[in-house]
């Protein structure tokens, strides 16, 4: 037997490959299902099952077309109703895959569909758990995705019914059980997870704050408490995943045209595309195009393209580092933005040795802002998370979250000069890109961020606050 858990670090997500005597299980597949093809391929197995553990909101699962592709059967819990083929199974029913058994858990309360799948070995010990969204590492699901599905839905009955599919269901198995969740910390599916990515049950039992002893009212009010609002992209993900949508093979074909740069600007005009550059912040700063988004790919980038591309169908042209194209266009894929018509063949230089015009963001270093700042008292615009400015900020600064910034940069005064900072220069960009685009070029940006000001005599000074 193998178990083999597949984590993508940049959506916090666990996929999981098992097999056994030839045959082969998935679990949560991602949207590019070549890996878990190469990986049966690798072993001569044969893929028997696609399990979803539920109907995902923060990214588009990979079952369609792994299923299409391998031959093998989707699976949903009780309750699932897809809108294309696929075994919805019962609870409690065994599923057998060569010498080893998974059951089928219904566990409700992230979603109504939620289901965890129950390993038990070759010799029909109980080995490990695959828990999706029900129970994480540290953390249970959060009970307010799916309440807009039904009217009688409320995150209060959610959480109500998390509670006694754990108790019921989950606690009363054996401590040694190792959990393999489908999230890790950086997920916006919980408030609370561990940086580790599994854990035995019996450890969490100890430590997991949702595991402890508690009334339901209790249980209800601890995990519904804290909740900050999902990112706009999660219900257009959950009606991808339970709709269908198009193979990412046609998704990449349509997206890896290499445009010129008349072209290029030619399909923009056309068809209002958004100017997606993926470059890092440095690199964007000291050059880009006019009205371009700043979002880059080694960092959160699909999670935040989500959480500020409010709408999912929006036709997106790219800007990227030489050869990172298929990269950008499959993590883009992850979370539904399809609509890519092209990228800027040869990247930016070609833009620029073009003729054509460019844009650029003032961005200054720590020790540049610290004397602007004493002389000349600015206002600071912190675009941090809220519990980032509360654990710590600069005593002038306003917290304003990047998340929130279509909602904000509206109330913006044009005529004063405003700094701008995240933690380290990422986020900050974003917001400077975007605030751009918008018409807003009175402020500057801090490179580095809060952890480079830290590191200024501004730190000695009242200009600092610790806590709120």
């Amino acid at each position: 037997m193998t178990i083999e858990q597949i984590y993508t670090g940049c959506l916090a997500q666990g996929a999981y490959y098992i097999e056994s005597e030839g045959e082969a299980v998935v679990i949560d597949p991602l949207r590019e299902v070549q890996p878990y093809l190469d990986r049966a391929a690798k072993s001569s197995a044969k893929i028997k099952y696609i399990l979803e553990t539920h109907f995902h909101a923060d990214f588009v699962s990979g079952h369609l077309d792994l299923a299409k592709k391998s031959g093998g059967t989707i699976v949903y819990g009780p309750t699932a109703k897809p809108n294309f083929e696929a075994h919805i199974a019962e609870d409690n029913e065994v599923l057998k895959v060569g010498k080893i058994t998974l059951t089928v858990i219904h566990t409700p309360g992230h979603t109504m569909e939620s289901t965890c799948y129950l390993l038990k070995d070759e010799s029909g010990k109980n080995k490990a758990i695959f828990t999706g969204d029900t129970l994480f590492i540290g953390d249970v699901g959060r009970p307010d995705l799916a309440q807009k599905v039904a009217l009688d839905l409320t995150q209060d009955k959610l959480a109500g019914y998390l509670y006694e599919s754990l108790r019921n269901k989950i606690m009363l198995l054996e401590d040694d059980i190792i959990v393999y969740p489908a999230h890790g910390a950086g997920s916006a599916c919980g408030k609370n997870m561990s940086k580790e990515t599994f854990d035995t049950l019996g450890n969490q039992k100890k430590t997991n704050y949702a595991l402890q002893e508690m009334t339901k009212e209790q249980f209800i009010k601890e995990v519904t408490d804290g909740l900050l609002p999902p990112p706009a992209y999660f219900p257009e993900n959950v009606m991808l995943n339970i709709k269908g949508y198009e193979s990412l093979d046609v998704v990449m074909d349509r997206g890896m045209r290499a445009l010129s740069p008349q072209e290029f600007e030619d399909v923009a005009n056309q068809h209002d595309a958004l100017i997606l550059d993926t470059r890092n912040a440095q690199n964007f700063c000291e050059g880009f195009i006019p009205n371009a988004i700043n979002i880059g790919v080694d960092g959160g980038f699909a999670p935040w393209v989500g959480t500020l591309i409010l709408d999912i169908k929006q036709p997106i042209l790219l800007v990227t580092d030489a050869g990172r194209e298929q990269e950008v266009i499959t993590r883009l894929s992850r979370v539904g933005y399809d609509n890519i018509l092209g990228y800027l063949e040869g990247g930016f230089d070609s833009w620029k040795n073009s003729g054509k015009e460019i844009d650029t963001v003032r961005r200054i270093s720590a020790d540049e802002f610290e004397k602007e700042i004493t002389e000349n008292q600015n206002k600071v615009i912190d675009v941090r998370k809220e519990g980032e400015f509360d654990a710590e900020h600069l005593e002038v600064a306003n917290s304003l979250p990047l998340a929130y910034i279509n909602d904000w940069m509206n109330n913006i005064d044009d005529s004063e000069h405003f700094y701008i900072h995240c933690a380290g220069g990422y986020r900050s960009m974003i917001a400077a890109s975007i605030l751009n685009s918008r018409g807003i070029r009175n402020f500057t940006e801090i490179a580095g961020g809060y952890g480079a000001i830290k590191n200024t005599s501004l730190a000695k000074t009242n200009f600092v606050c610790q806590g709120k």
